[in-house]
C-alpha cells in the first residue's frame, strides 16, 4: 500500500514523477536505488512523497540512506530529505546512524546527532554527551539540541560543561537543555550567568524551568537589582518554577515558603509590584503569583489595586489575596463592605471565619445575582449560624440561582432557628419560599414537621404539593406512607408520578411494593418510569419478571428505566435482561445496560463489556470502562490499558483514573509503563501518586531498574503522596544498586527538604559509590549552604 500524502497542487509533470515513487515503492527493495536518486527532485511534493515511501520501506532503505547522506552531500535538498526519511523510517535505524557519529566530516556527525534527537533515542544519550565537546560547534549545537528532544538528564555533565565552556555557540542551546533536566546540578552555571547581559534573560528563564527550590535564591536576587526589566523576567520565572515544583509535586508551599526566606530585602515585593509597569497581561498575571507568595504590606496594597484590572489580571491578584490572607484581613473585608459588585465578585471567594459575617451579609443585598449567590456560599464557609435569618429571605429571591444557594447554605449552617425559620415559612410564605422550606424540613426530618408536608399536598402551587410529595418519603410514620400510597393513586398523571418517585425512598413494605407493581401498568409513561426506578431503588427481586417486561415498553424512557432497576436487583432473571439489553441495537438502552451490568457485578457478563470497548461510539467506550472497573478479573487491568491509549481524550482519561485507583503493584506498574511512554506525564504522574495499596512498593521495585529520564518522576510520585511509608521508600531509593534512582532520590529529597532528607544527602555526598551522585548530592548541599 502506498503510503498517504497531503494533497498537494502539482503540475502534470510533478503527478507523473509521484506515480513513478508509488511504482517504485511497490516493488521493494528493488526500488530503493531509484529512489535515493529522486530525493534531490525539485518538486517538495515529489520529495515529500519520496522521503515517505523511503521510510515505510524499513530496513531495506537504511544502508542505502546512510550511505546517501555520507557521499551525496552535493544538494542540500537531498541531504535534508536524506535525514527526514531516517527520522521517520520504520526500520532499525539508530545502530546505523549512531555510527555515522564516528564520521570524519563534522556535517556528516551533525546530521546524525539531528536525526537521533528526532527520533529521542535514548541509547543514544552517552554518545550526544560526547559530541557536545567536539571541536566543531555545528556538531557540539546539534548534540546539545538533540538531548533536549531525548532528555538531558544523564548527560548534565557535558552540558554543564557546555554553559561553562564561554564559546557563545554552545552555552546559548545548553541553557534551555540544562534547565529543562532538574538536576540540582544546573543551578549553579545556570546562576553563574546571570552576572554576564549576554545570556541573563536566558539564563533566568532556564533557572524557572528547573523547577528547583535551589533556584529561588539566584532568581530573588535578580529581582533586587534596580531594573523593573529584570524584576519583570525574575519574577515570570520564578512563577514557572512555583507551577513546575508543584506539577511535580502536587504543592508550592515549599516554593513559597523559600520566597519569604529569600527576599533579599523588606522591598522586595515593592521591586515586584513596580515590576508591573509595562508588563503585559500575561506577564502582570505570573507577577501577582509571586507577590502572593512573597507577601508583606505593599504586595497586598498594590495586589487590591489590581482587582481592578484586565480580568486574567483580577482573578490571577484575587489568587494571590487569598494566598495572603488566610483569614479575612480588615482591608479585605473593607473593600467587600465598599467594592462594587465586580470586585465583591472577586473578593468573596477568599473570605472565611465568623469575623467576615457581617460584611458577607451586606453583599445578599447586591444587585447582581452572581453577587448574591456568592455571598450565599461564603456565609456557608463562615459557619455562623446566625445568618440563616437572612438566607431565608433569599430562598424567593427572584433569580433560580440564587434561591439555590441560600437553599444549600442554610442546610450547611444549621442550628437551632432553622427550623422553626423553615416551619414558618412554609406555613406562610411565597411559593417560592414555601418550596425551599419544605426541602430545607426534609433534609432534616423533624416530626413536627410531618402535618406541614401532609397539608402541603393540597397546597394551590403545583411545585409545592410535588416538593410536599417527596419530602414525605423521608418520614418514618406510618402517616407518611398513608399519604404517599393515597398520592400513588391520584388522578393526575404528574402527582401519580410524583407519588411513585418518591415511595422509591420509602421503606420496603408489602404494601409500597404493591403499589409501585401497579404503577407498572400505568397508562402514563412517566407514572411507569418512576415505578421502573424505584422498585429498582428498593432491590425488589420478585419484581425482576414484571420490570423485564417493560423492556418492550413503548416509550424509550421506560425501558431505560426499567435496564437501570434490572441493575439494582439480583438474580438470574434479572441478569439475562440486562445481557440482552446490552446487545440492543437502541445505544440508549446498550449503554443503560452496560452501566447495569457493571453495577451488577457478575463476572459472567464480563465479556459483554469487554466487548463494548470495541464499540465504535465514544460514549459506548466510556460507559464499557466505567464498567469493567469494578472486576476483578485479570482481564480487566490489560483491558484497562489498552483504554489509556484510546484515541478520544475521555476514554484515556477515566481508563487512566481507574488504574489509578487500583490497588497492587500490577496496576503500578502499569502505570509505569505509560508514564515511560506518555509525552505530556501530569495526568498520570497525578495517577501514580493516589496511594493505594501495593503503590509504594511498585514505584520502589520499578526505581531498581528506570532510567535517567523514568526515575525522577517515580522519585516525585513517592513525594506528592505524603505517606510516611513514601517517605521512607525515597529513602530507601538511596540504598538501591542502580545509579538513577539514587540520583533521582537525591534531587526528590531536596525537594522535600526535611532535616531526615538532608541528613540523607549528605550521607551520600560522603559515601556513595557513584561519583555522580556524589556530585548531585555535594551540589545540593552546596545550595543550602
Amino acid at each position: 500500500m502506498s503510503p498517504r500524502r497531503p494533497s498537494l497542487a502539482v503540475s502534470e509533470a510533478e503527478r507523473q514523477r509521484v506515480a513513478e515513487v508509488d511504482r517504485l515503492a511497490a516493488s521493494g527493495r528493488a526500488g530503493v536505488p531509484a529512489l535515493i536518486e529522486m530525493l534531490a527532485d525539485p518538486s517538495w511534493a515529489v520529495r515529500r512523497g519520496v522521503v515517505a515511501s523511503l521510510a515505510a520501506l524499513g530496513d531495506a532503505a537504511v544502508e542505502p540512506l546512510c550511505a546517501c547522506l555520507r557521499a551525496r552531500r552535493d544538494s542540500e535538498a537531498r541531504v535534508a530529505a536524506t535525514v527526514d526519511a531516517l527520522v521517520a523510517s520504520l526500520g532499525d535505524v539508530d545502530d546505523a546512524v549512531l555510527a555515522l557519529t564516528g564520521d570524519p566530516n563534522p556535517a556528516i556527525v551533525a546530521d546524525a546527532a539531528q536525526i537521533l534527537g528526532r527520533r529521542t533515542c535514548a541509547r543514544a544519550v552517552p554518545r550526544l554527551a560526547e559530541l557536545t565537546s567536539h571541536p566543531d560547534d555545528n556538531v557540539a549545537v546539534a548534540a546539545i539540541e538533540a538531548l533536549g528532544r531525548v532528555g538531558g538528564r544523564s548527560a548534565v555533565d557535558a552540558l554543564v560543561a557546555a554553559v561553562t565552556s564561554g564559546n557563545f555557540f554552545r552555552v546559548f542551546p545548553a541553557i534551555d537543555v540544562l534547565g529543562r533536566s532538574g538536576d540540582p546540578r544546573a543551578i549553579g552555571p545556570l546562576s553563574a550567568l546571570l552576572d554576564d547581559p549576554r545570556y541573563l534573560l536566558e539564563a533566568a528563564r532556564a533557572l524557572g524551568r528547573t523547577g528547583s527550590r535551589s533556584a529561588v535564591a539566584p532568581l530573588m536576587r535578580l529581582v533586587a537589582r534596580p531594573s523593573d526589566a529584570l524584576a519583570r523576567v525574575a519574577a515570570v520565572a520564578l512563577a514557572e518554577l512555583r507551577e513546575r515544583y508543584r506539577d511535580s509535586y502536587g504543592t508550592a508551599a515549599p516554593i513559597d515558603e523559600a520566597l519569604r526566606g529569600e527576599a533579599p530585602a523588606p522591598g522586595a515585593g515593592r521591586r515586584l509590584s513596580q515590576s508591573l509597569t509595562g508588563a503585559d497581561p500575561g506577564e502582570q498575571a505570573m507577577i501577582c503569583a509571586v507577590l502572593g507568595a512573597v507577601g508583606g504590606e505593599d504586595a497586598l496594597v498594590d495586589l487590591m489595586r489590581l482587582l481592578d484590572a484586565a480580568p486574567a489580571v483580577a482573578s490571577a491578584a484575587a489568587e494571590a489575596i487569598a494566598q495572603l490572607c488566610r483569614s479575612a484581613d480588615a482591608r479585605v473585608l473593607a473593600a467587600l463592605r465598599d467594592g462594587d459588585s465586580a470586585r465583591r465578585l472577586l473578593l468573596l471567594p477568599l473570605v472565611r471565619g465568623p469575623v467576615a459575617a457581617d460584611e458577607i451579609e451586606a453583599c445578599l443585598a447586591d444587585p447582581d445575582p452572581e453577587v448574591r449567590a456568592a455571598a450565599c456560599d461564603a456565609l456557608a464557609r463562615a459557619a455562623d449560624p446566625r445568618a440563616a435569618r437572612a438566607l431565608f429571605r433569599l430562598l424567593d429571591d427572584p433569580n433560580a440561582r440564587v434561591g439555590h444557594a441560600a437553599l444549600a447554605a442554610i442546610q450547611t449552617l444549621g442550628g437551632a432557628d432553622v427550623e422553626e425559620l423553615a416551619l414558618a415559612a412554609a406555613r406562610g410564605g411565597t411559593p417560592a419560599a414555601r418550596r425551599a422550606a419544605l426541602r430545607i424540613l426534609a433534609y432534616f426530618a423533624p416530626p413536627a414537621a410531618l402535618p406541614i408536608f401532609v397539608e402541603g399536598l393540597r397546597d394551590p402551587d403545583l411545585r409545592v404539593r410535588e416538593r410536599a410529595i417527596h419530602g414525605l418519603a423521608f418520614f418514618s410514620e406510618p402517616a407518611a406512607i398513608d399519604a404517599l400510597l393515597a398520592v400513588a393513586a391520584d388522578a393526575s398523571e404528574r402527582v401519580r408520578s410524583a407519588g411513585m418517585r418518591a415511595l422509591g425512598q420509602a421503606q420496603r413494605e408489602p404494601r409500597v411494593i404493591d403499589a409501585l407493581l401497579r404503577g407498572l401498568r400505568d397508562e402514563d409513561a412517566w407514572v411507569r418510569y418512576y415505578a421502573c426506578q424505584s422498585l429498582g431503588k428498593l432491590g425488589w427481586e420478585a419484581a425482576a419478571g414484571a420490570i423485564a417486561d417493560r423492556l418492550r415498553d413503548e416509550s424509550g424512557q421506560v425501558r431505560v428505566s426499567a435496564i437501570e432497576a434490572l441493575s439494582g436487583i439480583k438474580g438470574p432473571l434479572a441478569l439475562s435482561a440486562l445481557e440482552q439489553a446490552a446487545r440492543s441495537t437502541d445505544t440508549d438502552m446498550r449503554r443503560s445496560a452496560l452501566i447495569g451490568l457493571g453495577i451488577a457485578g457478575r463476572e459472567e457478563s464480563l465479556p459483554t463489556l469487554l466487548g463494548a470497548l470495541s464499540s465504535e461510539d465514544v460514549a459506548t467506550r466510556l460507559v464499557a470502562v466505567s464498567a469493567i472497573s469494578g472486576f476483578s478479573s485479570p482481564e480487566v487491568l490489560p483491558a484497562l490499558v489498552r483504554a489509556a491509549g484510546d484515541a478520544d481524550e475521555s476514554v484515556r482519561a477515566a481508563a487512566t483514573g481507574f488504574i489509578a485507583a487500583r490497588p497492587g503493584v500490577d496496576a503500578t506498574a502499569s502505570l509505569i509503563a505509560l508514564l515511560a511512554a506518555s509525552r505530556a506525564p501530569g495526568p498520570l504522574l497525578a495517577a501514580l501518586s493516589t496511594p493505594v495499596p501495593g503503590r509504594v512498593e511498585g514505584l520502589l521495585a520499578a526505581l531498581a531498574t528506570a532510567d535517567d529520564e523514568l526515575s525522577p518522576l517515580l522519585t516525585a510520585a513517592l513525594a506528592r503522596m505524603r505517606l510516611p511509608a513514601a517517605s521512607a521508600a525515597l529513602l530507601e531509593a538511596l540504598r538501591l544498586p542502580h545509579a538513577p534512582a539514587r540520583k533521582a532520590a537525591v534531587s526528590t529529597l531536596a525537594a522535600v527538604a526535611t532535616r531526615e532528607a538532608l541528613a540523607a544527602i549528605e550521607h551520600a555526598a560522603r559515601t556513595d559509590p557513584d561519583p555522580e551522585v556524589r556530585r548531585v548530592s555535594s551540589s545540593v548541599l552546596s545550595q543550602w549552604g
